[in-house]
């Protein structure tokens, strides 16, 4: 078992928008100790469909019993079936509303062997950075591969997906079931560091700016630093913003996970 602790918060803003349609929460699971989930969803013209992505994480989460041993593909199919089971109840409640609600979906999970896991579907990101220096950024690469492939599309017109409502990649889309693009890192000590975030917040910056954030501040500081820079560079035009702060730090003497819960505003 790795001896870190776990210094995490979440942050949001409603930017320049009429509602704030982004959700975004750190969950801890009923069964499974040691476990940290963080979920960040933007909802698509309403909160409707991000509500429900924190709402069946918690349920999935809850109902998850771990291995006694590293598993990165059984913490990867959790991510997966918090995707599916909230992209079904979402259609589920379309035909009963008459309105269909759509939401991206990044989710973070890490367990006490050292595991990081990481899913997402849509606009959302999650990255990775190492003291400060980025390593790794969610993107769309293997969603385009899959529509070459499998709807045997122009690599040109899959790299244009987004224009497109017939392919975008949501969950509650009634044309097309979500695509889930998965990673993980094993291994995982203090100077890890992660950011899932909403479009109103990573659009205004580059990489190394928010390592930097990350590095020399807590999740709280950090958070706060990033909205008001953001809602600057945004001149009054700014989108939802939302994320959520994941740091590794060097552990306790007794090695037990810490809590820090960053600004709302």
């Amino acid at each position: 078992m790795n001896l870190f602790k776990i210094e995490a918060g979440t942050a949001q803003h409603i930017g320049n928008r009429p509602r704030q349609n982004d959700r975004v929460a750190m969950l801890t699971g009923a069964r499974a100790p040691g476990h940290v989930l963080a979920v960040l969803s933007d909802g698509i013209n309403s909160a409707a469909g991000a509500e429900q992505v924190l709402h069946t994480a918690k349920q999935v989460f809850d109902s998850f019993k771990p291995s006694d041993t590293p598993n990165p593909e059984r913490l990867a199919q959790l991510l997966r079936d918090i995707v599916q089971e909230t992209h079904l109840v979402i259609k589920m409640n379309a035909v009963t509303t008459g309105e269909e609600a759509h939401a991206s979906f990044v989710g973070l999970l890490l367990s006490p062997h050292g595991e990081a896991v990481w899913a997402h579907v849509g606009d959302s990101r999650l990255y990775r950075f190492e003291n400060g220096d980025p390593v790794l950024r969610t993107n769309d690469e293997a969603y385009i591969e899959h529509l070459v492939s499998l709807d045997k599309l122009p690599l040109d017109a899959a790299r244009n997906h987004r224009r497109s409502k017939l392919l975008l990649n949501v969950l509650g889309n009634s044309r097309k079931e979500p695509f889930v693009t998965v990673g993980w890192q094993m291994g995982m000590a203090p100077g890890d560091q992660f950011l899932l975030c909403s479009d109103g917040l990573w659009h205004f910056f580059t990489d190394a700016e928010l390592g930097a954030a990350l590095a020399r501040s807590t999740p709280r500081q950090a958070s706060e630093m990033l909205i008001s820079k953001a809602r600057e560079r945004s001149q009054g035009k700014g989108g939802n913003c939302s994320m959520a702060i994941v740091k590794l730090v060097k552990a306790l003497p007794e090695g037990t996970g810490v809590f820090g819960v960053a600004a709302r505003e």
